[in-house]
């Protein structure tokens, strides 16, 4: 045998019995001189290569071991180290990310204006959920009524209330209901007056709103339901410095941050930043996080929508990026490229069986000429595209005139055309996914059949196959335009390994395009904090990162599969501090 050091003898050992997410060897000859802030046992799946560990020690926030029992043990101090042991309760795992939702937008609402529920009707909204929205306007003093939930399913399209109804009800405050997608809306006389759209007489103003529809009567004027950007247009008009100021975005962000935490999440990237048409939500985030407050890591993006002067709204967007601070990072631009599939509105080919495409918003120059504008600034895009013809567009776009290091992201996903599969991972594109909506009940399925060629009636959207393609894919709860599906990773989860959402008991969806566990959770953890530029410090469990971290009360890499849904975490630890727990 050849002769070695001790010193040699250990360093084979610990390089032999540990993956490159352990400790350098130096570190753990040192160990005995560290006391750990903190030690958890239990199975602990790192997100790194799909290793699992038995360990792992936190001082300072930061994760300095991980790997077994007996190695950690050199961290434990006496009256110094807190110590956790989840052997046998469930799984440790890195803290979840959401790579684009709307809590802004929801809590926002919830605070300022009215929800409707998705399973309300039309009567119930005229009746009661309106006139309560007058009411709480006029007690506040209020000089605009936002409303947001209501579902085209249960809002048939010739039974959607008119303007003229809204009046009846309250003609004198601009009045704004969206839909549970925010894709559409329903408007009352007085704000399509001060839109521009029309005048109080009915005469119509302006119908072409660029990406948007406003929708005209048999009697030649407007009904007051607007279609994806002609909403957005009208919406700016309202008095959003009064709807949404500083000090209760303040206040909505703590609510958001306890959803999230509660849930798992502790990175999220706000897909509507400016949706009040005005800068308080980062900067209230700034404030939050200026005080020690801010436990998750928040992304906003900048919404560009196709009727705007683009140069002076990229130039706001560079601008935000003053609300920058450790954990708040408002580096994203957002556009829509094209509406939904399920409605209609999404960009496709080939077309819808009655003969029409879907609306989309820009051409491919003016994407070009935005991606390469926004990547000279240092902003990312981050682009809403449903239909495969829409994503091809993008893609084209991002190729054309993106930088591959900005990692420019395609937001949610329907279809893809397979050739772009391979141009995507070879530019370095990045997908946040839609992957909770994996799923159809049967009645879905059967409308979408009525309206979709066949090729893509029965496939929706594409998971495996961003894995399968070398491409970045994340997981978003696009909360709260979830279409009745979980807001939660282990709900989501569940759904990327059945194509079913168990409530639905509907046949899966799509099945060649399930996820093993494995590949669900990167696409929860690690991929989320790579979409963000986090993946050197968050996003997975190893040494020097941040000790973001769940204890899970289900193993969900073993438990029955139908059981993952029921998940959740008992506690969510962010920076080595536990922030939640039930």
């Amino acid at each position: 045998m050849q002769n070695i050091t001790r010193r040699e003898f250990i360093k084979n050992a610990v390089l032999g019995a540990a993956s490159m997410w352990l400790l350098p060897y130096e570190n753990v000859l040192a160990a005995g001189k560290v006391a750990a802030d903190l030690v958890v046992y239990g199975k602990v799946f790192t997100a790194e290569k799909n290793l699992l560990a038995q360990a792992f020690a936190v001082k300072d926030g930061k994760y300095i071991y991980v790997g077994d029992r007996k190695g950690v043990e050199t961290f434990i101090k006496k009256g110094v180290t807190e110590v956790v042991d989840y052997t046998g309760k469930g799984l440790v795992m890195s803290g979840c990310g959401n790579g684009h939702a709307h809590y802004s937008l929801d809590f926002g609402i919830q605070t300022t204006g009215t929800v409707v529920d998705r399973e309300d009707s039309v009567e119930k909204f005229l009746k009661e959920i309106v006139p309560a929205a007058v009411r709480k306007a006029k007690e506040n003093k209020a000089t605009s009524i936002l409303g947001f939930g209501w579902n085209t399913m249960t809002f048939p399209g010739d039974n959607l209330p008119t303007r003229q109804q809204l009046d009846a009800i309250c003609s004198d405050i601009p009045m704004y209901f969206a839909d549970e997608e925010g894709h559409k809306a329903l408007a009352n006389t007085m704000c399509l007056v001060n839109a521009g759209i029309m005048k109080a007489d009915g005469t119509l103003l302006k119908k072409d709103i660029r990406g948007g529809e406003v929708v005209i009567g048999a009697d030649g004027t407007p009904t007051g339901y607007l279609k994806e950007q002609a909403g957005t247009y009208t919406r700016s008009f309202l008095d959003n410095e009064k709807l949404f100021p500083v000090d209760m975005a303040r206040a909505n962000m703590a609510k958001i941050q306890e959803r999230l935490l509660s849930e798992g999440y502790t990175m999220y990237l706000d897909g509507w930043g400016n949706y009040f048409y005005n800068d308080n939500f980062c900067k209230a985030a700034q404030q939050m996080d200026k005080v020690g407050e801010m436990h998750f890591v928040l992304g906003a993006t900048y919404e560009i929508e196709s009727w705007m002067d683009i140069d002076k709204t990229l130039a706001k967007a560079e601008a935000a990026k003053k609300y920058t601070s450790a954990h708040v990072l408002p580096n994203w631009i957002k556009l829509f490229m094209d509406g939904t599939v399920e409605s209609g509105t999404g960009f496709i080919e080939p077309v819808y069986l009655d003969g029409h495409q879907g609306i989309p918003n820009w051409s491919e120059e003016e994407l070009v000429e935005i991606t390469r504008k926004a990547n000279a600034k240092g902003l990312i895009m981050h682009i809403h595209a449903m239909g495969n013809k829409g994503v091809n567009r993008v893609v084209n776009a991002y190729v054309r005139g993106g930088k591959r290091e900005m990692r420019n992201t395609i937001v949610h996903v329907y279809g893809v055309y397979p050739s772009d599969y391979k141009r995507m991972a070879d530019n370095n594109i990045y997908v946040t996914s839609g992957m909770l909506w994996h799923h159809a009940t049967d009645e879905l399925r059967n409308d979408l059949i009525k309206m979709l060629p066949a090729s893509m009636a029965e496939k929706g959207y594409p998971m495996k196959s961003f894995f399968d393609n070398g491409i970045v894919v994340s997981s978003h709860s696009d909360y709260p335009a979830l279409s009745g599906s979980p807001d939660d990773p282990f709900g989501i989860m569940e759904i990327m390994l059945t194509g079913v959402y168990q409530p639905e008991k509907s046949k899966a969806w799509w099945t060649e395009e399930l996820l093993t566990r494995e590949q669900a959770l990167t696409a929860l953890t690690i991929n989320v904090a790579r979409q963000m530029f986090l993946e050197n410090e968050r996003g997975s469990i190893k040494t020097g990162k941040y000790a973001d971290f769940l204890l899970v009360n289900k193993d969900v890499l073993s438990c029955p599969i139908k059981e993952i849904h029921a998940a959740k975490p008992v506690a969510t630890y962010f920076e080595g501090k536990k922030v939640f727990s039930l």
